[in-house]
């Protein structure tokens, strides 16, 4: 044992200058002074005459391994020795980390000042909620978000798609139940609902559209909630325009409660209502007036004195899922404007909607649209307007979501109102 530790960290004799120096290990297993670390011999720092010891015979000997004090008869004080370090390659080294560090403050702060002198915010409304946190206001009833439509978030006529702005809404309700603590495993569903496997699903939505954003344009979406009925959930949305403060979209939807595996629907229990309860608030995005002009869907779509018109074969893909597994209800909407005839959606936009969800479809499920179109839209009347029927349905027949829908004729970007409701202030 004792060769090996020899041979792996010393030299073998002969082979180095420091052969000869190990030959003066004591006894005791000791280095001599003159032997650094490394086996090379150093020599000390020879100190002044002054502090020279006389005699190196006075070191102090040593007795089965202990050092014994021995008295001069000469002198009644003993010698002492100073210590000095040997001038070794490691000690002749300069403090690099103290150069390091001063590099690194000089580096910093040159980048702080150039940041400051060179990024220069074209737009004011580009450093508000740069990254869409969003945040619960009004005494913790209303959840905020703010959004900047995206260059693929617009369409063929430069503003932003229904489908953009429906993901809007997905996304602050979400974030809302989020930021409040609420977000348990599911979609959406609070703690308790996720241990009792249930799910929100939506069976109703209305909105109102009064004006379409433009690309860098940035939006502000309020959310709240509100009961409805005895085991539904009312939510509201209100969108404007964040400079100018304009109303953009109003929407309001009822969500229900599903059993995750049997898929049927399910009363919503005290625990739930109890985590949800101190958020409701009464207040509504669409009046009772405005909701009165918003026509149900009719529960015959097919009507042989309008023109209709089908889109059959639509399949869900997988990007078309939710986490909860089914079809995300924003693609229904697609979905169903998949039958519209291309002469409303290039010279009509979309001034409101009302859907009833009926079924879900699964992954496997192969759906068809059907559209019927009513009315005529006069060039120039605000008053005219173009309604339709829509019905999204499975080949076997049932019924998945039934719509109506009103369109005005496009107006240029940045003119005033001409849909079917007015504008209201921030």
């Amino acid at each position: 044992m004792a060769g090996s530790v020899a041979s792996g960290f010393f030299p073998t004799p002969g082979s180095s200058p420091a052969a000869s120096a190990r030959g003066s290990k004591n006894m005791s297993g000791e280095l001599p002074e003159s032997l650094s670390v490394r086996g090379m011999v150093a020599k000390p720092n020879t100190p002044p005459a002054s502090m020279q010891v006389k005699a190196r015979a006075q070191a102090l000997p040593k007795v089965n391994g202990s050092k014994v004090n021995l008295k001069t008869t000469g002198s009644d004080k003993e010698d002492t020795v100073p210590y000095t370090s040997s001038k070794t390659f490691y000690n002749q080294l300069p403090d690099w980390s103290m150069l390091l560090a001063a590099v690194t403050t000089i580096f910093l702060a040159a980048e702080k000042q150039w940041t400051m002198l060179d990024w220069k915010p074209k737009r004011p409304d580009m450093l508000v909620d740069t990254f869409g946190f969003g945040r619960i206001i009004q005494d913790g009833l209303v959840f905020r978000q703010n959004f900047l439509i995206r260059s693929y978030e617009i369409g063929a006529d430069r503003t932003a798609s229904i489908e953009t702005l429906m993901n809007h809404l997905q996304e602050t309700a979400l974030n809302h139940v989020k930021t409040a603590g609420l977000l348990g495993d599911g979609f959406g569903a609070t703690p308790e609902m996720s241990k009792r496997n249930l799910i929100w699903v939506v069976s109703k939505i209305q909105l109102l559209v009064e004006h379409y954003p433009s690309w860098e344009d940035m939006v502000q979406v309020d959310t709240w909630v509100a009961s409805a009925g005895k085991n539904g959930m009312r939510r509201d949305w209100h969108i404007r325009d964040y400079n100018s403060g304009r109303t953009i979209l109003k929407a309001t939807s009822v969500w229900v409660m599903m059993n995750k595996t049997t898929r049927r629907l399910s009363k919503m229990p005290d625990e739930v209502r109890g985590e949800i309860g101190p958020h409701f608030n009464d207040r509504s995005a669409i009046t009772e007036e405005q909701g009165e002009k918003l026509a149900k869907p009719r529960n015959k779509v097919v009507d042989p004195a309008n023109k209709q018109f089908i889109r059959k074969g639509l399949t869900p893909k997988w990007g078309d899922l939710d986490v909860n597994q089914h079809v995300n209800n924003v693609k229904y909407i697609g979905w169903i404007l998949e039958s519209a005839p291309i002469s409303i959606l290039e010279k009509h936009e979309l001034a409101s909607m009302t859907l009833d969800y009926r079924k879900e479809c699964c992954r496997d499920s192969v759906l068809q649209s059907l559209t019927n179109v009513s009315g005529e839209c006069v060039d120039g009347s605000p008053d005219s307007a173009i309604q339709c029927d829509h019905l999204l349905q499975l080949e076997s027949g049932a019924d998945v979501v039934k719509a109506h829908t009103t369109w005005r004729p496009k107006r240029a970007h940045g003119e005033g109102n001409l849909g079917l409701f007015p504008v209201e202030s921030a």
